[in-house]
């Protein structure tokens, strides 16, 4: 009887031996910050960024200054040359909120060249800790810059410098 215990013991701990999952971790900042396409593109898009800024605040500006225009005048323009001052005040700052918008908002221009600059990096680093995975039989690789849950981790199990390795950055 202990003997046929024993065995499925034996048995049962090498069953589940055999089946542990391997985990492992990357950190994609320390990738990206090793990507010189990385910090190119991030560059651009800062310029770019600076440069729309730039146009929204001019246009912001030019209604500022329309208004305090329309202030000090106000005194000796008619109600018809009012209201049509006023109507070029806010058709001024709608432009500078449409513009801000357009560049800005959540499907603005910014947005896309963002996509169109990134998204094959992070597609090349993507396919690279897949591959990396399949080779190495991981189960999980979670991303230890996203992942605020993990106290510790091993150093053992992160593969980032495999990702960098893989792309062709090594370090």
């Amino acid at each position: 009887m202990k003997k046929l215990v024993l065995f499925t013991m034996l048995l049962f701990g090498s069953f589940m031996a055999a089946n542990a999952q391997k985990f492992a971790l990357i950190d994609m900042e320390y990738i990206l910050k090793n990507i010189p396409a990385y910090e190119r593109a991030n560059e651009q898009l800062n310029q770019i960024s600076k440069k729309w800024q730039s146009e929204v605040e001019t246009l912001a500006k030019d209604a500022q200054t329309m208004y305090k225009n329309y202030q000090s005048e106000s005194v000796f323009l008619s109600e018809e040359q009012k209201t049509k001052k006023e109507e070029e005040i806010v058709n001024k700052e709608r432009e500078a909120a449409e513009l801000r918008r357009t560049y800005f908002g959540p499907e603005g221009e910014l947005f896309k060249k963002r996509e169109s600059l990134l998204s094959p990096i992070q597609d090349e680093i993507y396919n690279a800790v897949k591959e990396i995975a399949e080779q190495k039989t991981y189960s999980l690789v979670i991303d230890r810059a996203s992942a605020s849950d993990i106290i510790f981790a091993s150093p053992r199990i992160d593969i980032s410098n495999d990702v960098l390795a893989k792309l062709g950055y090594s370090n």
